[in-house]
């Protein structure tokens, strides 16, 4: 679907309506169309409408407003513009743009009566505008020469840095001398007359068949631009406006009372399938999200009970309050409490240093704790388990034969090797 249906109204005494629907970048997606607004109505269902009213119904100006913003602000404004208004200003809708640079405050102004006529016009039609502009507002600005617009008996005017404006006046020449566009011979041949003004460099911009009609005009009137350059708008004059849709500061005549209203009922019609299915989408999200909490609430508990009862089988003699917590504190004062496995090591390799060299005796069995190894050994004599003995102790331990008894082929003892300063146990 097209992004943006950019519509045109028809002037006084027109009927047709012209259209273009203009794709996301702005470009058009389909050639500008011509008809009743029904049909319009068909394509801007789904777009963001754009609508150009007649310029010749509005006025544009720029005058210096007092600082302020809201209805301060546009109470001015009617003040402001006191000289240029011919109609009861409470008849008349008046429009204000963001403040320019130089202090000026870009306002559109309409008579009440007329935007009432379009906005029930499109309703009609069962179109709801998005903006509303004047049309020769979006006449893009050229920076080095003046731009003309000239459609049937209407001159648009633009210069650079000004706003635009329009003169509905008949011959070519005469509508040129009113814009100020040509020098007037009239005024020329007068003394009173004061020095003439530099000619304008001019690019004019129309239509084939309003080419035809005028260019004997402009040719004749040729020397009077220092330049005129004539851009056919093979398309019309619709697409060449919305290339300046985009960057645009036009003011919106939708304003006050005529301000857009959001159908929020329509809106949630259009939007109530993919809300429901956002809702479900969500709940089952949440609905998952506490099975997977259930769970594991469920697990912690069952671990709770496994280490419950470990506890009770390893530490009888404590009263369990928070089991995984004592549990985890006696681990920790036994992994802190004296050395670690590299002690059990060299336990071991000094006393297989010290078997190495002791022959015919060997160890029947042994086992760990405290720091200290008990073992049984069987050795052919006592003297044998005297050097082994002797052998551990040069190692940095303490080798003491706790008990011994003759057996055959030799003697069995019980010694217990441990650090110099362990305490021994029996």
């Amino acid at each position: 679907m097209p992004h943006t249906l950019l519509l045109r109204l028809p002037a006084p005494g027109e009927e047709d309506t012209e259209w273009l629907s203009l794709e996301e970048s702005g470009q058009p997606a389909t050639a500008k169309q011509r008809g009743p607004l029904s049909l319009a109505a068909a394509v801007g269902r789904s777009a963001k409408v754009v609508v150009l009213a007649p310029a010749a119904q509005i006025l544009l100006a720029e005058p210096e407003l007092p600082p302020g913003s809201g209805v301060k602000l546009a109470r001015a404004v009617p003040f402001a513009l006191e000289e240029q208004l011919t109609e009861d200003v409470d008849e008349l809708c008046f429009a204000l743009g963001r403040r320019l640079p130089n202090g000026r405050t870009p306002v559109a102004v309409v008579s009440r009566s007329v935007i009432q006529a379009w906005l029930a016009q499109l309703a009609g039609a069962g179109i709801e505008p998005t903006v509303l502009y004047a049309d020769i507002s979006l006449v893009p600005e050229n920076p080095g020469q003046t731009v003309l617009w000239f459609e049937k008996n209407r001159l648009a005017v633009r210069r650079p840095g000004a706003l635009p404006f329009a003169v509905e006046l008949t011959p070519v020449a005469e509508a040129l001398v009113v814009a100020g566009v040509i020098r007037d011979p009239l005024a020329e041949s007068s003394e009173e007359t004061a020095e003439p003004s530099a000619p304008e460099s001019v690019v004019l911009y129309v239509t084939r068949e309003d080419w035809a009609l005028v260019e004997r005009d402009f040719q004749a009137l040729a020397g009077q631009f220092a330049s005129l350059k004539v851009q056919l708008l093979t398309d019309g004059a619709l697409p060449w406006l919305a290339g300046d849709l985009p960057t645009t500061r036009a003011v919106n005549l939708l304003q006050g009372e005529f301000a857009r209203s959001t159908d929020y009922g329509a809106r949630w019609h259009r939007w109530r399938t993919a809300a429901i299915l956002a809702g479900a989408l969500v709940v089952a999200h949440v609905a998952a999200a506490a099975l997977q909490i259930h769970q594991a609430n469920r697990e912690t508990r069952l671990l709770d009970e496994q280490i419950a009862q470990l506890f009770s089988q390893t530490m009888p003699a404590e009263t369990p309050q928070d089991p995984r917590r004592q549990m985890q504190s006696r681990l920790d004062r036994i992994r802190h409490s004296g050395p670690g496995p590299e002690y059990f090591l060299h336990t071991l390799d000094a006393l297989s240093s010290a078997l190495a060299t002791t022959p015919n005796t060997k160890i029947d069995s042994l086992s760990y704790r405290e720091q200290a190894l008990d073992m049984k050994v069987t050795a052919p004599n006592l003297a044998a388990l005297s050097q082994l003995s002797q052998l551990v102790g040069k190692q940095g331990l303490s080798a003491d034969i706790q008990s011994s008894a003759p057996v055959e082929g030799g003697v069995e003892a019980h010694m217990q090797v441990r650090a110099e300063g362990a305490k021994a146990h029996r």
